[in-house]
């Protein structure tokens, strides 16, 4: 006996265009599909991180000696306080979306439009803070000395605070011709001229007793090793190559450069997560102005967004904590 199914209307079909599986719409499937790809495309580029990190942990930076500025304050010691604020305004602005998609669930465009400005405010504030984070890491705060082996030397005083080489060196008058294309390194252009070179340092290094000499390599404690005045000496007139002012894709005032190559690799990539959402936000809060969505009678289009922004702000909480807290 053979079992007879009865289909009726759309109700029976597998997909044909219309149906909802699990009952979300296609746009909103397609969202899901795509955040998942890229939460898979941000846990690569953080495995690798935590690998690097590992094979290179005797000589990491250390985060509250390289995120210690805060805006305003110049000189003064405020490890993570800035990035803090920076990850709560990022957090605050998932609140504010959330907000959003609630009031479009009622119907409310006051609401919506008034919590998707303050979304917005709070992405384009992440974005200066990010901008402004990245200008004090390239720039540096003290300096450094690179040896042969492309290890970092750092000075510091009898106490182990961090002295800067521009507080203490005296350059000699010299004359150098700077880089160009045309008549230095093929396609290297040089910025600037250093204001002081390798020789500089170690003659102001002799002339200050205070001052030692702090390596990249870490204790099993978590402290960088610093060595004695002699040892301090001897490493500088045997090692030392260059000054580093800052940090770039080739050289690290603050320890090895993989640190910097996946903070401006991975923060930056965030970056333009963050920078295409606060897009995105404000084509929606046009939208939600010109009242398309009351039209449309539903601001799906706000939770699909909000589906995006809930996302990067996910992703950030992982980045802050591998790279300012483990």
């Amino acid at each position: 006996m053979e079992a007879t199914v009865t289909r009726t209307g759309t109700e029976g079909k597998t997909w044909g265009g219309g149906n909802e599986p699990l009952r979300v719409s296609y746009g909103k499937m397609m969202m899901w599909f795509f955040i998942l790809s890229d939460a898979l495309t941000f846990s690569g580029f953080l495995a690798s991180y935590g690998f690097a990190r590992y094979k290179f942990s005797n000589s990491w930076p250390i985060a509250d000696e390289v995120f210690n500025h805060f805006p305003f304050l110049h000189g003064v010691d405020a490890p993570m306080y800035y990035v803090a604020l920076m990850t709560f305004i990022l957090i605050f602005s998932s609140v504010t979306m959330v907000l959003a998609v609630d009031a479009g669930h009622q119907m409310k465009k006051a609401k919506v439009t008034l919590y998707m400005l303050l979304t917005i405010i709070g992405g384009l504030i992440f974005l200066g803070s990010q901008a402004w984070e990245w200008k004090n890491f390239i720039t540096g705060t003290y300096g450094a000395i690179q040896t042969e082996g492309g290890n970092i030397l750092q000075v510091v005083d009898d106490e182990g605070h961090r002295v800067a080489i521009a507080d203490f060196v005296t350059s000699t008058p010299k004359e150098r011709l700077q880089h160009e294309r045309s008549n230095g390194l093929w396609f290297v252009d040089e910025p600037t001229i250093p204001a002081y070179d390798v020789q500089d340092v170690i003659n102001s290094f002799e002339a200050n007793s205070g001052l030692l000499i702090r390596t990249q390599e870490l204790t099993e404690r978590g402290e960088k090793v610093v060595l004695t005045r002699q040892e301090s000496l001897a490493k500088l007139k045997d090692e030392a190559t260059g000054v580093i002012e800052g940090a770039n894709l080739v050289s690290n005032e603050y320890g090895n450069p993989l640190f910097a190559d996946f903070f401006f690799f991975i923060t930056g990539f965030h970056g333009f997560h963050v920078f295409t959402g606060v897009l995105i936000n404000i084509i929606i809060f046009f939208n939600v102005l010109l009242g398309t969505y009351e039209r449309r009678g539903s601001y799906e289009m706000v939770e699909k967004v909000g589906l995006y922004w809930h996302f990067v702000d996910l992703v950030w909480v992982f980045v802050f904590t591998f790279f300012y807290l483990v």
